[in-house]
């Protein structure tokens, strides 16, 4: 198997793969998590602080990360990387926490956030089908998200680049939306300047830390996917210029469009309206701009959603690819359609995971879970910049070492470190997923053997 000969093809330019990150990053986070930090905090200056700190650290992050995909400028993310600069098995927990959690539960979110989200833009829909008693509304919702998932694996079965054209257009309505919805709130919505006051004084006790580092945990769940074009690095042209450029001008986007997003959701909204509103984008689209714009607004963050979903979709089935290669994962996974150049079996797989997550409708309980996981391997990958630098491998020596690493492992340490003072059980069901999967990598290494 490690000899395979399939191989998937470099069509990917700067253009498709920027738009990939931004689709990949702007999901389900941005739309819901701001209620919760909210409630934790009670505070909107702290919280807007935190969106901005968070941009900084993923921009760190996307600096270590353009490093280590230009040196090893194949699929597989943080698979490949911690593989390459420290051993297969644990590069192999992080690519089996990435099947589970990092794209199979973000793609369930995402399209259980498309289905509320489309239902709350058309009430009448939900209101028929169940009064007909074809479907509950639960039901209904759990069908519509399905549907969805399908729609996008069969538009990635059919190649990269046709799949990539999709997502361009997709990502481009998507920021559109969130600027457009930005300065009309700020030009013509009703909103007040008084919100932003501070409504509760923090203490700084360790209780109010944990608070913090569990607000600063959503708050990376929402820019989760800046490192995304390396999980493509085998179908980018020119990788070494093209997955560090696209990483930072990504997160750059996404982070000034997080900020002007959540200072509308402040404008519009009190800071007691905002606390624990999951369809935070919603509701304050209404309170600016009255119910019909709710409407509307709520239908287009519903392919919003769409778009991040479709990311998920392309981004994840390279990791299980590039683990497959190695002989590390089910050998289906790096077989690659000679016609459409990709995995096919690997995108099935990750599909219908996701599938069954909708189906137990675990959204709202692993958001901290899902939290958790993806802040876990990015640090021992940032940690190989260094064994790079001291062996002098680094094809791409990008500005910023050691500070922008050194500040990228401390905060994420210890964002962990307080998220599980805060929510141990989540956090321990994270911890033993990711353990969960050393007697899987021993089995699939006895089966190579």
């Amino acid at each position: 198997m490690k000899n395979s000969n399939s191989k998937l093809s470099r069509r990917l330019g700067l253009f498709p793969v920027t738009n990939i990150v931004v689709a990949n990053i702007i999901g389900a986070g941005i739309f819901t998590t701001s209620g919760f930090i909210m409630d934790y905090l009670g505070n909107p200056l702290l919280m807007l602080i935190l969106w901005l700190v968070g941009g900084i650290i993923a921009f760190c992050g996307a600096i270590a990360f353009g490093e280590l995909g230009a040196t090893f400028p194949a699929a597989g993310g943080e698979y490949l990387f911690i593989s390459k600069l420290f051993n297969p098995l644990m590069g192999f927990l992080s690519g089996w926490l990435s099947l589970i959690v990092g794209f199979s539960a973000p793609i369930a979110a995402s399209a259980i956030g498309f289905s509320e989200y489309l239902v709350l833009a058309f009430p009448s829909v939900e209101t028929f089908f169940s009064s007909s008693g074809f479907f509950s509304g639960v039901a209904l919702k759990k069908a519509l998200a399905i549907t969805i998932i399908l729609v996008f694996t069969l538009i990635h079965s059919k190649g990269i680049v046709f799949g990539s054209r999709i997502q361009n257009i997709l990502t481009v309505l998507k920021v559109l939306l969130i600027a457009g919805v930005v300065g009309a709130g700020f030009a013509f919505g009703e909103g007040s300047l008084v919100n932003f006051k501070n409504n509760e004084n923090l203490s700084f006790s360790f209780s109010s830390w944990k608070s913090i580092g569990l607000s600063l945990m959503f708050v990376m769940f929402a820019y989760s996917g800046w490192n995304s074009a390396t999980y493509i690095g085998s179908e980018i042209r020119n990788p070494k210029k093209v997955i560090p450029g696209s990483l930072l001008i990504s997160t750059l986007i996404v982070t000034v469009l997080y900020i002007l997003f959540n200072l509308f959701f402040v404008y519009a909204l009190s800071p007691d309206e905002i606390k624990g509103v999951p369809e935070i984008a919603g509701l304050a689209a209404g309170k600016a701009f009255g119910a019909f714009a709710e409407s509307v607004i709520s239908l287009f963050i519903s392919f919003a959603l769409i778009s991040s979903l479709s990311a998920f979709i392309i981004l994840g089935p390279r990791v299980y690819y590039s683990m497959a290669k190695e002989g590390y994962f089910f050998r289906f996974a790096a077989k690659v359609n000679l016609k459409y150049k990709v995995p096919v079996g690997a995108i099935i797989l990750q599909s219908s995971i996701a599938i069954i997550l909708v189906l137990s409708g675990t959204f709202e309980q692993i958001l901290v879970y899902m939290g958790f996981s993806l802040g876990i391997f990015p640090i021992l990958a940032v940690f190989g910049v260094f064994k790079l630098r001291h062996q002098g491998k680094s094809a791409l020596k990008l500005p910023g070492y050691p500070i922008v690493h050194l500040i990228f492992i401390v905060t994420g340490i210890a964002i962990l470190v307080l998220a599980f003072f805060e929510r141990p059980l989540e956090s321990s069901i994270a911890i033993l997923t990711a353990i969960s999967g050393i007697p899987v990598f021993y089995w699939f290494k006895k089966k190579e053997t």
